[in-house]
């Protein structure tokens, strides 16, 4: 198959191009300042499927995820107790913020352990680096003497792309007072090598740090970035729309990562948002108004929570669904997989398949299956789990035909489908069967000897006939009695689930089986 077929594929041969051979370091990162959303997760799996697409190309790459925990906590998510309590660390570093939730070190903590559990779960599985920590170990403080040393530079580079210019007296760098550790600190000198004197404007501490020796020097954001370009030698790292937008914070790192550090910028490409279907435009980790990755993974697979994306061109805007398109993308995700397996002679249909077939193994956490996983159909799976009360065992013992190694994705898929109905499914879709010696009310008289021989045609011929005869049988009964099935629907639906719809009839009565349809049907 063609390895340049795929966004990813074309993505990573522009790195060995661009970058030479080399081990190649591929970088994402994200301030853990609330939950980290699925639209943050987007960054994070483009570049792991470039990490995928080099790997398979035989390439060294080194995967990097910056934690920028160095971060000012600004707002208090809305979704977080103890606000008052939670208020009063307003503009110290978000590492310094008690996690009021879990108990963790603090609430940036809390935030990196929520992702670095999950993304192995999808495949994922990069190295991180945590800002904080460097900073206040000092790995930084050349990089800082250096942005300090062209702040003229600097300021030009940023004022180029502001509607009003920075102040004369602006420098490249800001502290957490050591007194309060908060970020309200004013620059007042910089001696040109490694002293930096500071007052704060909250408690009036006033100082004269070196950089070699201080914890509360970090920069400002559009500098740290291509600072951190040049110290881990980054060679790609995409940026959503925001940030590559006309001078934007990618613009103006491109022209300090040249003209203050000596570097080329990585090779990127722009990400758009990614939407809940029903939701109101772009999340925000600090409003406390978004999806997380395990909020998917409670309805998606892991395979289909790939697919998702990996489907997706990075610069297409997409929305996630949880309502009743959740069924069409398991079985779009299941048409690709039997796609897969089923690999075509003809040339003209080879080229389309490859695109499907790509996508598909990207799609795969960590290996590609040597033959086509057991498919149940999502919707009779939802209606086998309906029958069962959520009883995912019992599903998989009805089947009969489940191996032992097909056993661990099947259960999975039951687990995301019982979530779904029980959180997400239309109140139409959702049913549970009626209990032996309940009478739906309003029925007349010829429904209900309809019913009555449904219950006689059931005992007689389901466990003998196929679907097919069996409905037949059905029919025949209807028209002997005079009874139109359009009146014989409802009464049926509502004597089995209490509603006057539902699933495919035949097939849902042969789902139910004989013993139970013949104990519900026994009210009437």
């Amino acid at each position: 198959m063609s390895q340049s077929i795929h966004w990813a594929d074309i993505t990573a041969d522009k790195i060995i191009r661009e970058r030479g051979d080399k081990v190649y370091t591929c970088a994402s990162g994200i301030t853990p300042s609330g939950t980290v959303h699925i639209g943050n997760f987007r960054e994070i799996i483009s570049v792991a499927l470039v990490v995928q697409a080099l790997r398979e190309k035989g390439k060294e790459v080194r995967f990097i995820y910056s934690w920028d925990d160095y971060d000012v906590f600004r707002k208090v998510p809305k979704n977080m107790p103890k606000q008052e309590l939670l208020e009063g660390y307003l503009r110290q570093p978000i590492t310094d913020v008690p996690d009021v939730l879990s108990g963790s070190e603090s609430y940036a903590r809390a935030n990196e352990i929520d992702v670095e559990k999950w993304l192995p779960v999808v495949g994922i599985h990069p190295q991180y680096l945590y800002q904080a920590k460097k900073y206040k170990n000092g790995e930084y403080a050349q990089k800082m003497k250096v942005a300090l040393q062209a702040q003229d530079k600097i300021r030009a580079i940023l004022n180029s792309c502001r509607t009003e210019p920075l102040p004369p007296d602006w420098m490249p760098i800001s502290f957490f007072c050591e007194k309060c550790n908060k970020d309200t600190t004013k620059i007042l000198s910089y001696d040109g090598d490694w002293k930096v004197e500071y007052k704060c404007e909250s408690c009036s501490h006033h100082d004269n740090v070196d950089l070699r020796n201080t914890s509360c020097a970090k920069l400002p954001w559009r500098i740290d970035w291509p600072m951190r370009w040049s110290v881990e030698g980054v060679d790609f790292e995409p940026a959503g729309k925001d940030h590559h937008s006309e001078g934007g914070s990618f613009d103006t790192a491109i022209k300090i990562a040249k003209e203050v550090y000596k570097i080329d910028a990585p090779i990127s490409f722009q990400y758009d948002f990614v939407s809940m279907k029903g939701g109101a435009g772009k999340m925000s980790s600090s409003s406390g108004s978004l999806f997380s990755l395990p909020d998917v993974l409670e309805i998606y697979t892991p395979q289909i929570t790939r697919f998702l994306f990996a489907g997706t061109r990075p610069n297409s805007e997409f929305s996630i669904s949880f309502d009743l398109d959740v069924l069409k993308i398991y079985e779009d995700y299941e048409k690709l997989e039997r796609s897969y397996f089923n690999k075509p002679q003809d040339e003209k249909q080879l080229k389309n398949w490859e695109k499907g077939a790509r996508i598909y193994e990207l799609s795969q956490v960590d290996t590609v299956p040597k033959k086509l996983p057991y498919q149940i159909p999502i919707r009779h799976l939802c209606n086998l789990l309906h029958i069962m009360d959520g009883d995912i065992d019992g599903v998989i013992n009805y089947l009969g035909d489940v191996s032992e190694d097909q056993i661990p994705r099947l259960k999975t898929k039951a687990i995301c489908a019982w979530n779904w109905i029980k959180k997400y499914a239309p109140e139409d879709f959702r049913f549970s069967l009626q209990t032996s010696g309940t009478k739906a009310d309003g029925l007349s008289e010829l429904q209900i000897t309809a019913l009555q021989k449904t219950a006689q045609l059931a005992a007689l011929y389901m466990d003998k006939d196929d679907e097919n005869q069996f409905g037949t049988r059905l029919y025949d009964m209807l028209k002997e009695i005079g009874l139109d099935s359009a009146l014989y629907f409802p009464a049926i639906y509502k004597a089995l689930i209490g509603k006057e719809k539902g699933p495919r009839l035949i097939n849902f009565i042969y789902t139910i089986g004989s013993q139970k349809i013949i104990s519900i049907l026994e009210a009437y």
